[in-house]
């Protein structure tokens, strides 16, 4: 063994221990869409005072922070998103509502003197000398300036008083609150007992709460002492809890609105876990019993590195500290077939080597295999890289999570293909007895799909523009389904609210349209999926009319639990669908470009315009089938660009290849050469791939089988189109823009 491949030998041994370690030590975070919880999004919002920058934003969380941990979440999180957003994540929280409204009070407290009384109807007139509020019995109270507010109070607190007044806040000032509070009781005191100016009105959010008169017993100008008082109403021991919770956090230096809000179950995030294991146990086990069967030996040991590269995804994951969402988990399991596509380049380059002359050796022709396939090991995942870099700079949320984990994925097929694959493979092919009997590793012959090829030797690209036409009428087919059905957007790109049940019975969708239009939701649309699962999406609703929602919904069967709930605000919904179609023109111009400095602009305009077609056809279908185009979906399409154009450059870079070794062949024998050397590799690539998809679609859920479809029809209209509509394309527009007969394809 040569010095090379002991180094390659250790550094697989190395990453394979060092990411052993990782996983063993380091655990992955889950996301709430996994663990189950609710997720809220807020938006600061500017006011007269102040501009709701980042450093309002930055006070605003820490105010957040005081209010979550006073809510006795475990493990909450508070996070920062651009300069005006929050991101609140409280595992194990399955009702949004108390924490909806605790974290958007902006909870201005402010202590009034009371002028007098204004039974004027006019709602709040601004008055030179106050402001007119009622109070808590509907009266209307003329208010003198605030003499203390918020920040003048130390700490609050919900007590019981046993002996029949009920439940009460008590709250403590500190510093020249204390005083404060003693002139402002003192100047209501001189009073007399009855009037309006004896009472102190306590507002909240431009609400009297409270308007208590001062106790005969303090005299005129003596006021209240010991710098504490009580804030008494009808209150219910949560409503005073709440009071207390927000009058101790302090009020928000800026307003907030809930722009988003998700409410995940635990058994949906826990069924979603063992779905995708399952699918990824027998998928994967599926994958590698077809390359074994395929490459043999080679093939054992390329599951081994399979295994690997699973092992260092996962510690990749958790050393990031990254958070493994629903997507994600689904992007995890996808980049496993993914990863089979370097081992496969490599392996029938290596077949190639060995079939081209009687002196080869496996372990030549592997070696060989290894340094012609890199390259366009290299394009494909730079391509794929390109995809999940633009989900992750892009998108936001569960999609932003599923760029990262088919990002890693991307890196680690890399490792797991070309250090420890062939660390393994070296030194396999290398052993004795496999010397004696070549047949043995998997490369010493060619294989079926290529021995029919090289029997058969069909001339594919002799009439270019009838594959052409074959695409083109694809095409139509699937883009009229737009016209004709057009796209049922989530609410993720709406605005809105769906809330999905999981129900004990069957509950027929007319049936439970019909009692939600009598419960004042006319437009709800209601669908069900699988036998127990029904699906309810309007337009945006705050969390006391989601709750008559789920009464309505509940009142169908005996038995009804919310395992999902997602709120989107128009203004978010508007702005996730702009990042949509950014996304998309941002993907094909970078996939252009990097094509275009790869390969030449006829190539890379021929491979773009094929998976412009395979976005367009992908889009078509699901709108055929009345599919959701939401956040996953996106997920799905942006991984299809990648896989597609992957498929694409394992063309084109065979095209290159031979157009360089025989500048005298004409463009389109070296288009149809090259799709005839790469179609095993297209084939064995898109069966391993198909196996993980597949498991994905019958096991993974709801969800996932949406997701796992799209990934499925991009597969197969990627395969076709890499082959024969960016090929024949590059055939005709070389024809179109060259007279000479010959074609010279260039980097």
């Amino acid at each position: 063994m040569n010095r090379s491949a002991r180094v390659r030998g250790l550094i697989a041994l190395a990453a394979v221990a060092l990411s052993l370690y990782v996983a063993l030590t380091v655990p992955v975070h889950l996301g709430l869409d996994l663990r189950g919880g609710t997720q809220i999004v807020l938006e600061t919002r500017p006011t007269t005072d102040g501009e709701a920058d980042g450093e309002a934003t930055d006070r605003t969380v820490e105010v957040l922070r005081g209010r979550v941990d006073a809510l006795g979440v475990a493990e909450p999180s508070i996070t920062r998103s651009g300069s005006d957003r929050i991101i609140v994540e409280l595992p194990g929280l399955q009702d949004p509502r108390k924490a909806a409204d605790v974290l958007g009070r902006t909870a201005r407290l402010a202590f009034h003197p009371v002028g007098g009384t204004d039974d004027s109807p006019e709602p709040l007139p601004e008055r030179p000398r106050g402001t007119v509020l009622p109070d808590e019995s509907g009266q209307s109270l003329r208010l003198e300036p605030a003499a203390l507010t918020g920040k003048d109070v130390e700490k609050a607190a919900a007590r019981f008083d046993p002996q029949g007044g009920g439940w009460h806040v008590s709250v403590d000032f500190k510093g020249a609150g204390e005083k404060g509070w003693a002139r402002l009781t003192g100047e209501a005191a001189c009073h007399p007992a009855g009037e309006p100016g004896r009472r102190v009105a306590i507002v909240l959010d431009d609400k009297i709460i409270s308007s208590p008169q001062v106790d005969p017993s303090v005299a005129c100008r003596s006021g209240i002492g010991g710098g504490s008082t009580q804030i008494t109403g009808s209150f219910d021991d949560s409503e005073a809890k709440e009071l207390a919770l927000l009058i101790s956090g302090g009020a928000l230096p800026v307003p907030v609105e809930t722009v988003e809000q998700r409410t995940v179950g635990p058994t949906l995030g826990s069924e979603a876990i063992t779905a995708s294991a399952w699918a990824a146990v027998i998928g994967t086990a599926l994958t590698s019993l077809f390359i074994i069967v395929v490459y043999r030996l080679v093939g054992l040991l390329a599951t081994v590195a399979l295994l690997s590269y699973g092992l260092i995804s996962y510690a990749a994951l958790a050393a990031l500290g990254a958070t493994l969402t629903l997507p994600g988990l689904a992007g995890f399991v996808l980049a496993i077939g993914m990863a089979v596509d370097a081992n496969v380049l490599v392996f029938e380059r290596a077949r190639e080597e060995y079939a081209s002359g009687p002196r080869r050796t496996p372990r030549s022709s592997l070696n060989a295999g290894f340094r012609r396939a890199f390259s366009a090991i290299a394009d494909s995942n730079v391509t794929t890289l390109i995809a999940a870099g633009l989900l992750f700079f892009l998108a936001s949320g569960p999609v932003r999570g599923f760029g990262v984990t088919l990002g890693i994925g991307v890196l680690a097929s890399m490792v797991s293909a070309l250090v420890i694959t062939r660390a393994l493979a070296e030194f396999a092919v290398a052993r004795p007895r496999l010397r004696r009997r070549p047949r043995l590793t998997g490369i010493a012959h060619t294989g079926a799909v290529r021995d029919r090829l090289g029997r058969r030797n069909p001339d594919l690209m002799r009439h270019p523009r009838r594959w052409l036409a074959v695409s083109a009428a694809v095409l139509v087919l699937a883009v009229s389904g737009i016209a004709a059905r057009g796209l049922d957007f989530g609410v993720e790109f709406t605005g809105g609210r769906l809330i999905e049940y999981s129900t004990d019975t069957p509950v027929d969708p007319g049936r439970a349209r019909t009692a939600l239009a009598d419960a004042g939701f006319p437009q709800a649309v209601v669908q069900t999926s699988g036998e127990n699962r029904l699906t309810v999406r309007t337009h945006h609703l705050d969390n006391t009319q989601a709750a008559a929602v789920t009464d309505t919904v509940a009142g169908l069967t005996e038995r009804a639990d919310k395992v999902r709930d997602e709120a989107i605000g128009p203004s978010l919904g508007e702005e996730l669908r702009r990042g949509a179609v950014v996304a998309l023109v941002v993907a094909l111009g970078a996939q252009l470009v990097y094509l275009a400095a790869r390969f030449r602009w006829l190539l890379g305009t021929s491979a773009v315009a094929a998976l412009a077609h395979d976005v367009a056809i992908l889009v078509g279908v699901f709108a055929w089938l009345g599919k959701s185009i939401d956040g996953v979906f996106l997920a799905a399409l942006l991984t299809v660009i990648g896989y597609s154009v992957n498929d694409s450059v394992v063309v084109f870079d065979r095209v290159r290849e031979l157009g360089r070794g025989d500048r005298r062949l004409p463009f389109d024998r070296v288009a149809t050469l090259a799709l005839l050397q790469t179609l095993p590799r297209t084939v064995n690539t898109g069966m391993g791939a198909a196996f993980i998809l597949t498991s994905l679609a019958v096991l993974g859920g709801d969800t996932l089988t949406d997701f796992a479809l799209a990934l499925l029809i991009g597969l197969a209209v990627g395969t076709y189109s890499s082959m024969f509509t960016a090929t024949p394309l590059a055939v005709e527009l070389h024809r179109r823009t060259t007279r000479q007969p010959t074609a010279s394809p260039r980097s």
